[in-house]
């Protein structure tokens, strides 16, 4: 039984779109509520998820609506090859903050410029940088990048395996009674 909800198109596209969301709403929620600021790595973190989340969403209404095989399958690869790379971001990660291997040489918070030098003068008091390298929270010994190491590579291996694994069938009209 569950091996054949494995094989569903419209769940793995599915999945892989809702455990995207979670995880970037996740992220703002932290972000926003929690009073955690980001560093550079985290920003670019993001960025598959910005482009994920939408392929994901491709997939899930073409297996939804009986759309073409290759698109459905072509969003899902596409979508495991982005979380693929957010897979290698994170890892880097979470690599740079256990001192596994270097960091980046420089990191830190991006924020809006101005033009007046009072203006800039109080952003400059308020600037918050953030290294990549220190951990600001974690669970179960896993930092955020390191969380978002695990999610990430979920992700990946579901959007490839709905491209390359699930059962996917056109639509066909209804066939006439004879």
């Amino acid at each position: 039984m569950y091996a054949s909800l494995l094989r569903r198109p419209d769940l793995t596209a599915g999945f892989v779109f809702l455990l995207a969301l979670a995880t970037i709403v996740g992220a703002w929620g932290f972000q926003v509520i929690g009073g955690y600021v980001p560093c550079e790595l985290c920003y670019q973190e993001r960025i598959p998820y910005y482009l994920g989340i939408p392929l994901a969403l491709v997939a899930l209404a073409s297996a939804w609506f009986g759309g073409p095989a290759w698109l459905t399958r072509g969003a899902l690869l596409l979508a495991g090859l982005v979380f693929a790379w957010g897979t290698y971001l994170a890892v880097y990660h979470t690599g740079a903050e256990y001192a596994w291997w270097p960091g980046p040489t420089e990191c830190s918070s991006g924020g809006p410029t101005t033009a007046t030098t009072g203006d800039l003068l109080d952003q400059i008091s308020k600037i918050q940088v953030v290294s990549c390298t220190d951990v600001t929270w974690r669970m179960f010994g896993l930092s955020f990048a390191g969380w978002n190491s695990v999610v990430s590579l979920v992700l990946t291996l579901a959007g490839l395996y709905g491209a390359f694994f699930a059962r996917i069938t056109a639509r066909t009209a209804a066939a006439p009674a004879h």
